[in-house]
């Protein structure tokens, strides 16, 4: 629509400066065969070709105006908006970092109270440590590196019809563009775990921004994949940090169950490692799971199929 009202403008405007050529023609031509009219007709003729001139100029200067208003406005929207992040608003939050694990008391449900009490303090900042209190539960992974299991997962993940969030850091997409557009074909989320996985806290509020936004860009440059969900570097994060990645576009989300899995050389008994997974279930239940173990990805299968059997429901987030 702006196109065709600039082409509109501008031929508009052609077609007034012929006009004007016309008008200013015809009253030369005029005046030369009057020239034995009375010279009151003459200056009556000039006034009107002068009066004529000046509408025309008018409505030109308006026109012009009306078409770079047009073109700025093309333009405005020909160009994607990005975020802006008010560092002085923000940095007047909280900024001690906390670091986050589901441990402590539970309630009648099974749930943390902990994480309950963490989402109803930073819940505002499209913060999720615990989901609703309903049948929906949560899957995620964490990708810190390649270890030889991702793809068995995804084949659990597919076989099951389960859709799981994936955690990336930058070298991760960069050393493993199969895997992470297998991730999207299938229709998991590609969560942002961060570029160099460094602890948010620890850097000034335009450090962490770029770090954020380094490996949005990358996705969105290399795949087309616009990034939406974060997660913290080992789930240490501060008020500041959160209201900064809200101020991104992002949700972080944080778990309500995690284990002792990441350690690859001692990995925990599978048959023990599926036990736990399925005692400490609960409502709206977010799982944190480590892709470079060998026990997740053995166990998997089964830890749907149970979690299944106990009423819950793998859900997508969004």
């Amino acid at each position: 629509m702006k196109v065709k009202k600039t082409l509109a403008l501008a031929c508009a405007i052609a077609m007034l400066l012929a006009l004007g050529g016309c008008t200013s023609g015809g009253s030369s031509s005029s005046s030369r065969s009057s020239s034995s009219s009375a010279s009151s007709k003459s200056s009556s003729s000039s006034s009107a070709s002068s009066s004529a001139s000046s509408a025309i100029s008018s409505e030109i200067s308006d026109l012009f105006s009306d078409l770079e208003s047009g073109l700025e406005s093309s333009l405005a929207e020909s160009v994607s908006p990005t975020m802006s992040t008010d560092f002085s608003e923000i940095g007047a939050l909280d900024a001690e970092a906390l670091g986050w694990g589901p441990g402590g008391p539970v309630d009648g449900e099974n749930r943390s109270q902990g994480a309950i009490a963490y989402q109803e303090k930073y819940g505002k900042y499209d913060a999720y440590f615990i989901a609703p209190s309903s049948e929906k539960i949560y899957l995620t992974f964490d990708e810190g590196y390649e270890n030889g299991y991702t793809a068995d997962i995804l084949d659990t993940l597919k076989e099951k019809g389960v859709h799981a969030v994936f955690f990336v850091t930058m070298p991760y997409v960069k050393e493993q563009p199969e895997l992470v557009q297998r991730m999207i074909d299938e229709g998991h989320i590609v969560g942002n775990h961060s570029n160099k996985h460094i602890t948010y806290p620890s850097l000034s509020l335009e450090e962490a921004k770029e770090d954020l936004m380094s490996l949005h860009q990358y996705m969105l440059d290399t795949y087309q994949y616009k990034m939406s969900v974060f997660r913290f570097p080992e789930g240490n994060f501060s008020e500041q940090a959160l209201a900064l990645v809200q101020s991104c576009g992002y949700k972080s989300l944080f778990w309500s169950f995690a284990y002792k899995d990441w350690i690859t050389d001692s990995q925990p008994d599978p048959a023990t490692a599926l036990e736990t997974m399925l005692k400490k279930s609960h409502p709206g239940a977010i799982y944190l799971l480590h892709a470079v173990s060998s026990t997740n990805a053995q166990v998997l299968g089964d830890f749907i199929d149970g979690m299944r059997e106990k009423g819950f429901v793998f859900s997508d987030f969004a």
